[in-house]
C-alpha cells in the first residue's frame, strides 16, 4: 500500500492506517447548526491517516499533498491556530487533551483524495481519521456520535468554523447505498436505500471558498438573532427549527426582510428534507429532483449563499436528458453541484456538463461519479 510505503520512508517503521469519507448533501443546507434535518451520504473519497506511537512528546504530521512537515508539542498551554490543514489535526488533538486523555508522542501521515474547497467535507474527513488514529494510538474507544461531537468541537473552537455536525456525523456514519435522514438535534438518523438505476454527479465549479470566512458565520449570526426575535413571541422557539410557517406569517411585520428570508429558508428547507425522505423511500426520483431545484432557488434567493456559476451549472444541467434534480451543496459561495442522474446517462451526463459549463464559464470543472460509501474506518490494505 502506497501510504504505508511511504510512511516508512519517512518516518521509519510500521503503522496502521485510518481512513474517512468526504460527503455530498443531497438536500438540507444550512439547517443543520438551526437543529434541523439533512441528508447527506458518505462519497466514494476519503482521507487517510496513517500513524504510529513515538517516544516523543510530540506530535507529528506530514502529508503527501503539502509540502512542509509540523511538528507540535503535547499539552500546549495555549495552543493557537496556524490557519493551515494542520489545524484540522491539531484541533482534534487539543479536544481530546481538554476531555481528559492523555496523549502520547505519535508520527501522522495524511493522504487526502476529497477535493479541497469543493464543499465536500474534506476538513471533516480529515479530523475524523485523525481522531480515529490518536484513540487508536492510546488504545481506547469512543462511541461513534461522541467522536462526531468532539470534531464538530475542533472545528468551531480551533479552526473557527461555526459547521453543524452533519459533516462529521456522516463521515462516521455513511452506508453504502444509503442515504443518511439526519435529525440534527436528536441525531436520530435513518437510513434511506438510493435507488439502484440512479447515479450522484458531482459538479465542481472549480470555484474555491474557505468555509472558515465571514459568510458562513454570517448566517449562522442571522440565524440566531431570528431565533431571538421568535422567542419572544413564542418561547418555545429554541432553534429555527422550532419555527412554523404560520410564526412566519404571523411575526413578519417585525422582522427585517434579510432576516425574513434566512427564517423562510430554513423553514421550507426543513419541510423540504422530510418531504424528499418520502419520494426517495418510494422511489419517485422525479419529485426528489424538483425538491432539489427548489431547494437551490432557495439557497440562492433567501440565503443568498449561491453564486453565479453555482447558478450557471444547475440552470445547465437541468436541460440535459436523464437528470432528475440539481441543486449546490455545501457551504456556499462556489463548490460543487449535486445531481440525481439515471444511471445509464450518467457518463453522458458527466461530458455534456463539462463541456456546456466550460463554454459558458471559460472554467473546466471537474466532474465525478460516485455512489453512496461506507463511513469511517481502518484502511483495508
Amino acid at each position: 500500500m502506497k501510504l504505508k510505503t511511504e510512511f516508512g520512508k519517512r518516518f521509519g517503521g510500521e503503522c496502521n492506517i485510518f481512513r474517512a469519507p468526504g460527503r455530498v448533501n443531497l438536500i438540507g443546507e444550512h439547517t443543520d447548526y438551526n437543529d434541523g434535518y439533512v441528508m447527506p451520504v458518505a462519497i466514494e473519497f476519503d482521507t487517510s491517516v496513517a500513524y504510529a506511537p513515538t517516544a516523543t512528546n510530540k506530535l507529528s504530521i506530514q502529508s503527501l499533498q503539502e509540502p512542509n512537515a509540523a511538528e507540535f508539542a503535547l499539552r500546549e498551554a495555549e495552543p493557537r491556530p496556524l490557519h493551515n490543514w494542520t489545524d484540522y489535526v491539531r484541533g482534534v488533538l487539543v479536544q481530546l487533551e481538554r476531555a481528559g486523555y492523555a496523549l502520547r508522542g505519535v508520527n501522522l501521515l495524511v493522504d487526502g483524495h476529497v477535493p479541497i474547497g469543493a464543499g465536500l467535507s474534506s476538513s471533516a474527513a480529515l479530523e475524523v481519521a485523525t481522531a480515529l488514529a490518536l484513540l487508536a494510538v492510546l488504545g481506547q474507544a469512543m462511541e461513534q456520535t461522541a467522536i462526531a461531537k468532539l470534531c464538530q468541537r475542533a472545528e468551531n473552537e480551533f479552526v473557527g468554523s461555526r459547521c453543524g455536525i452533519m459533516d462529521q456525523f456522516a463521515s462516521l456514519y455513511g452506508r453504502a447505498g444509503k442515504a443518511l435522514l439526519l435529525d440534527c438535534r436528536s441525531l436520530h438518523v435513518r437510513f434511506i436505500p438510493i435507488p439502484k438505476d440512479a447515479s450522484l454527479v458531482i459538479c465542481n465549479t472549480m470555484v474555491k471558498h474557505s468555509i472558515a470566512t465571514g459568510e458562513y458565520n454570517l448566517r449562522r449570526a442571522e440565524c440566531e438573532a431570528a431565533v431571538e426575535y421568535f422567542a419572544q413571541h413564542r418561547p418555545a422557539v429554541k432553534a429555527l427549527r422550532d419555527v412554523t410557517e404560520g410564526d412566519l406569517l404571523r411575526h413578519r411585520s417585525g422582522l427585517n426582510d434579510v432576516l425574513f428570508r434566512r427564517s423562510r429558508h430554513i423553514v421550507t428547507e426543513n419541510a423540504r428534507v422530510l418531504a424528499a425522505a418520502d419520494a426517495l423511500e418510494s422511489g419517485d426520483l422525479s419529485a426528489f429532483g424538483q425538491l432539489m431545484y427548489e431547494s437551490h432557488r432557495s439557497l440562492k434567493n433567501d440565503f443568498e449563499v449561491s453564486c453565479p456559476e453555482l447558478d450557471i451549472m444547475v440552470e445547465l444541467a437541468g436541460k440535459i436528458p436523464g437528470n432528475y434534480g440539481s441543486r449546490m451543496t455545501g457551504g456556499g459561495f462556489g463548490g460543487c453541484t449535486i445531481n440525481v442522474v439515471a444511471k445509464e446517462t450518467a457518463e453522458k451526463f458527466a461530458d455534456q456538463i463539462a463541456d456546456d459549463y466550460q463554454h459558458a464559464t471559460q472554467i473546466r470543472p471537474t466532474i465525478y461519479i460516485t455512489n453512496a460509501a461506507n463511513g469511517a474506518g481502518p484502511a483495508i490494505s
